[in-house]
């Protein structure tokens, strides 16, 4: 299942982008997003480097 982004909280800190093994995420307009959901393998390494929680799996 793809990570789910708050984007209230996100802040475009990019260590999910960076972490994501599959390029699953992408800083758009200072905004973290899930651009290829397919790609996603549920590691939660993007959950896991998020200061600010804004990511989960779902």
């Amino acid at each position: 299942m793809p990570p789910k982004v708050d984007e209230s909280k996100c802040i475009g800190c990019g260590r999910c982008v960076d972490v994501c093994p599959n390029n699953v995420l992408e800083l758009i307009n200072g905004v973290s997003h899930v651009e290829h959901p397919e790609k996603c393998e549920g590691c939660g390494l993007c959950e896991a480097v998020c200061p600010q929680e804004a990511i989960k799996l779902s």
